[in-house]
């Protein structure tokens, strides 16, 4: 096909969300996000819908049920337009008998929200509401099929989880804990508790997000100097508070103190590490008041006995409550609260009205930016667009990791070149989950259709919109799909298109999406398991000989591609494998005379 002269363009905007007059009999529109089924998971093919409790039923009230104790101020709230159970510490069994009588329910992170309960309310329940940040005692999964609404409350700890870090970074300088249990016990020993100034000192603030930059700006009033990590992070933003945007490495290194504010991923895993902790400055002290998971507590009871860590303060733990012969937490130079963050009288009541308001909401129809999920398209729609939504997402994750450490992504254009009119392609669950490739990976936000330009926005991520208007047939809703970011540097040079800008593109080949260009590059290769890229010399058996490294560390090759730009000149080499390869697999790769340069991408 060949493309006409018609192209047009857009931003995405972002524009509050209301569904008026729900009823069990009224569809819901197309803007929803999708949910997949899981395979091997049967999902009865219907459309599902969220049903508003505030009209029909002979006007009665709807019913929520809170299964965790509430700030009374968001019960108040609650009981001005439902009626209210307040019912704690109820067994599994329990809360299944009673789920069937109610509307909606809110719960902290002491409740599991089970397919069980979903399955025990028969249709009934709309609402799932957590009080607080992270979810993972929510089956996400089965409430989107299940046509109901997941919400949290992710703003009102933040103020409180800042000030609990501070507290801890200043009781670790100062020995606050060891002192005062050395006095409980009869002891007077001044000298041994002596403590290290803040004034002067570098703070590296790990994740530049709410309550990242919080904290920052409280240790910029101690007088530290501060630095931080992000890729995500706005440098307006940064500036304005007067911290200093730089690469994880250079953070680690030059950081007298560390504070940790990034969420649990499979990216932040064990991001402080053996490895890590080697980098750091000797007599580095570390505060962690965001996710236990992101350090290897092994590895930090290790740097913590050679002196590289000279003292840590943690609230969290991989596992909580921690065991109670953890050597991490009977170490003398460790500072433990139980996870304290978000708990001031504060903080829980602006986390109860924050939810309340939500769950309300939600029952009257509306859905907020705080949505985690909703219901699925319909059915017809989404077998056409599912490929596409899978490339989407999948260019958007690829885009993302091509950048390099301290590059913060901020613009992003998106092309889409279709024989369909304007009119009969509606991009916005694709634009959805261009987002949620490119910003999920590094954070605690869960990307849908109705929070995705929210979520954006929020993050001074830009994204502009083209579409290219192809002559021929609408047979297929796209034919390809083109992610560019801009003003950013390249983990491989050679994904930068002659304008500078990190682009890949893709398309949908017999339902399977494929990456059919990285930069100038053409390749052709399935958006599936992992992949390399490797720039070479163009000259033959070089096919072979990566291959045979692969092999020898038992990595499986799925399928290769090689695109160039003429013979025996520059070519990219994309090869799909189905394990991740060894460091040492990778560098011998690396070592190969002929490539110049190479990146591993997980998909």
């Amino acid at each position: 096909m060949s493309a006409t002269a018609a192209v047009t363009s857009s931003a995405a905007v972002v524009r509050p969300v209301r569904i008026s007059s729900l009823s069990s009999k009224s569809p819901l529109p197309s803007a929803f996000s999708v949910a997949f089924s899981t395979p091997g998971r049967e999902i009865p093919r219907r459309r599902l819908v969220l049903v508003t409790c505030s009209a029909g039923d002979g006007g009665a009230k709807p019913t929520v049920l809170v299964a965790e104790k509430l700030g009374e101020a968001g019960v108040k709230l609650l009981e001005e337009f439902a009626n209210v159970d307040c019912s704690y510490n109820l067994t599994p069994e329990e809360l299944n008998t009673k789920i069937s009588l109610c509307d909606a329910l809110i719960v902290r992170s002491g409740t599991k929200v089970s397919r069980e309960v979903f399955e025990s309310s028969h249709g009934r329940l709309k609402v799932v509401g957590r009080a607080g940040v992270g979810i993972d005692n929510v089956d996400l999964g089965a409430a989107t099929e299940f046509g109901c609404l997941v919400v949290n409350a992710p703003t009102a700890n933040t103020i409180a989880a800042a000030e609990h870090g501070i507290a801890l970074l200043a009781a670790m300088a100062r020995n606050v804990a060891q002192a005062d249990a050395s006095v409980k016990a009869g002891e007077w020993k001044r000298n041994k508790y002596v403590g290290v100034s803040l004034v002067g000192k570098t703070l590296a603030v790990l994740g530049f997000g709410k309550v990242g930059s919080e904290v920052a700006r409280r240790a910029k009033g101690l007088g530290m100097h501060v630095i931080s990590h992000d890729p995500y992070a706005p440098a307006d933003r940064a500036r304005a508070l007067g911290v200093e945007l730089v690469s994880f490495d250079e953070a680690i290194s030059t950081a007298d103190f560390i504070s940790l504010h990034m969420p649990l991923t499979p990216a932040t895993s064990k991001m402080l590490n053996d490895e890590t902790f080697a980098k750091m400055k000797k007599g580095v002290r570390i505060v962690n008041v965001a996710r236990g998971g992101v350090i290897d507590e092994d590895a930090l009871v290790r740097a913590l006995d050679s002196g590289i860590v000279a003292q840590a303060a943690l609230d969290v733990f991989a596992k909580e409550p921690p065991p109670q012969d953890s050597k991490l937490v009977h170490h003398e130079r460790v500072t433990v609260t139980p996870h304290l963050g978000a708990s001031t009288i504060e903080a829980q009541e602006g986390v109860a009205i924050e939810i309340a308001e939500a769950v309300v909401g939600a029952l009257k129809g509306e859905l907020a930016a705080t949505a985690v999920n909703a219901p699925m398209v319909p059915a017809e729609v989404l077998t056409e667009l599912k490929p596409y939504v899978i490339l989407a997402e999948k260019l958007g994750r690829l885009a993302v990791q091509l950048v390099a450490g301290g590059s913060g992504v901020k613009s992003v254009k998106v092309t889409y070149a279709s024989a369909r009119a304007t009119d009969d392609l509606d991009t916005r669950l694709l634009r959805a989950m261009i987002t949620k490739g490119i910003v999920e990976p590094i954070s605690d936000v869960y990307i849908n259709l109705v929070n995705a330009d929210y979520t954006a926005k929020q993050r001074g991520l830009r994204i502009s919109e083209e579409r290219v208007l192809l002559d021929g047939l609408p047979e297929n809703p796209l034919e390809a799909i083109t992610v560019q970011l801009g003003n950013v540097e390249s983990k491989f040079a050679s994904a930068l298109s002659d304008s500078g800008e990190i682009r890949v593109e893709g398309r949908v080949k017999d339902g399977i999406p494929h990456l059919t260009k990285v930069g100038s590059f053409e390749v052709d290769v399935s958006l599936e398991g992992s992949i390399i890229l490797c720039r070479q010399v163009d000259q033959p058996g070089m096919i072979g000989t990566v291959g045979r490294v692969l092999g020898e560390a038992n990595v499986n090759v799925s399928f290769m591609s090689v695109g160039r730009i003429a013979p025996r000149k520059q070519a990219v080499m994309a090869i799909g494998v189905d394990e991740q390869p060894s460091k040492e697999t990778l560098k011998k790769i690396g070592e190969i005379p002929a490539v110049e340069e190479f990146v591993f991408l997980k998909l």
